[in-house]
């Protein structure tokens, strides 16, 4: 029997993604599992494994195209009765259920499941801003109109939900439902026109792009996914969120010692111990002496959510950019547990096989360039998160101490945070207590 291989659903949030390579041909006979492509999402790149055995008859896509969940990506012979796979629910058939605001922003009353929506969200790209748009929309309106919409603004949860997730306020929407209640469409149609009044201020920019080649010669090339969502996210971050950052050095010599001293036991069990893991545990400590930098906010309820687990995210350099590996439970495991985890999932970064999941939730960030050089930088906060600590190189450095000039190494750092809900003071009260318990280990087993 001829039976169609779909697009499986990916991870929450993923919707399509970009063939890099195909792994079988047409005549190839494959077993449960296998991979037959190679995916590029937003989030990851990772392999399609085929869900039944058989000899491929039809291969119905190529490499660079854009496949989205549920399109057919080949046609297989097998021996099974079945003629095809069942179609999974539509988004119609199914629709998005609005999550309890309890469950969702009360520290003491989270729960599994409320961790589980809080880990699986990733940042959405807002419609682009566009002043005139939203002031013309207004002008248009008397104050009480405008008012009296604001005050009422009917509509669905999960149209609410779709409006913060476009970066639309629904307040400013009209509804043409029964009662003035607000339709998808009206939504839908609201967002397309601030799009459309965004592409008309900006023109003047475009035209100077499209006059670059006056100048010499350029060239153009497509944004990858990973390139598309750091760009995305990190404007809205950058944008969104009032940054500070504050810096400070810690003398690491009597550290660096004892690291190399253990270097080889943890290598032996498969695991590096470098100085990024030994911060895993640092900062885990540090968050829950600091727990507004293990928080996000929620503006709309105004109201601070504090994290009551500490998922970590390592900023990972390979090939494709930047991509941040999430390492679960810092604070329920030893050094050399953090080092095999975070030596794998590095390994699964430089080697394109994260999966999508294993990118989301984290809740506070590192960022090493300490192997690429530099003496410091501000790394910018990754929304919804609040803080991130920046780690720069090591270098040796004379040192006054007991009367007279010692070579020591020092350790630049920094930490950017959230203006909004993390005060200057507390700013470097943390970074001091990261610096103390690197100067000192005995500071974690006293207060972390």
């Amino acid at each position: 029997m001829i039976k169609e291989v779909r697009l499986p659903e990916i991870s929450e949030n993923v919707e399509a993604g970009d063939v890099i390579k195909l792994l079988v041909a047409v005549g190839d006979v494959i077993e449960v599992d296998q991979p037959i492509v190679e995916l590029e999402t937003e989030k990851a790149v990772l392999e399609v494994p085929s869900p039944h055995k058989g000899k491929v008859t039809e291969i119905l896509i190529a490499e660079g195209d854009t496949i989205s969940i549920d399109q057919v990506i080949l046609r297989m012979e097998t021996d099974d009765a079945v003629v095809a796979q069942p179609l999974p629910d539509t988004v119609e058939s199914s629709p998005p259920v609005e999550p309890a605001p309890a469950q969702e922003s009360t520290p003491v009353a989270e729960t599994p499941a409320s961790r589980q929506r809080e880990s699986s969200r990733s940042p959405v790209a807002p419609v682009p801003s566009a002043p005139s748009a939203e002031s013309d929309h207004a002008a248009s309106e008397t104050p009480a109109t405008t008012q009296a919409r604001r005050a009422t603004a009917p509509a669905s949860p999960s149209l609410r939900r779709l409006a913060r997730e476009l970066g639309v306020d629904i307040r400013k929407v009209t509804g043409s439902g029964p009662g003035g209640r607000i339709l998808k469409d009206d939504l839908t149609g609201y967002a397309k026109d601030v799009v459309s009044r965004a592409s008309t201020v900006s023109k003047q920019s475009h035209s100077e792009g499209a006059q670059e080649t006056r100048w010499g010669p350029v060239l153009r090339e497509p944004m990858s996914k990973v390139r598309q969502v750091t760009a995305r996210t990190m404007g809205q971050s950058w944008t969104a969120v009032p940054h500070v950052t504050q810096y400070d050095k810690v003398d690491i010599t009597e550290l660096e010692e004892i690291r190399q001293q253990y270097s080889a036991k943890i290598e032996a069990t498969g695991g590096r111990l470098t100085l990024t893991a030994i911060l895993l545990k640092v900062a885990a400590s540090a968050l829950k002496v600091f727990p507004q930098f293990n928080a996000s906010i929620d503006m709309e309820k105004s109201e601070i959510v504090y994290k009551r687990y500490y998922d970590i995210g390592v900023a990972v350099d390979t090939d494709r950019g930047l991509l941040v590996p999430v390492v679960r439970a810092v604070d329920k495991k030893n050094i050399i547990e953090l080092s095999g985890e975070l030596n794998a999932l590095a390994e699964r970064a430089r080697g394109r096989k994260l999966t999508p999941d294993e990118m989301d939730g984290g809740t506070f960030t590192i960022s090493n360039l300490g192997g690429i050089g530099g003496t410091n930088f501000s790394p910018i906060v990754y929304a919804p998160q609040v803080a991130i600590l920046g780690v720069a190189r090591a270098r040796t450095e004379a040192v006054h101490l007991h009367g007279r000039f010692e070579p020591r190494l020092i350790l630049p750092l920094s930490v950017s945070y959230d203006h909004r809900i993390i005060d200057g003071a507390d700013g470097a009260r943390f970074l001091r207590w990261v610096v103390r318990a690197l100067e000192e280990p005995l500071v974690l087993a006293l207060e972390g």
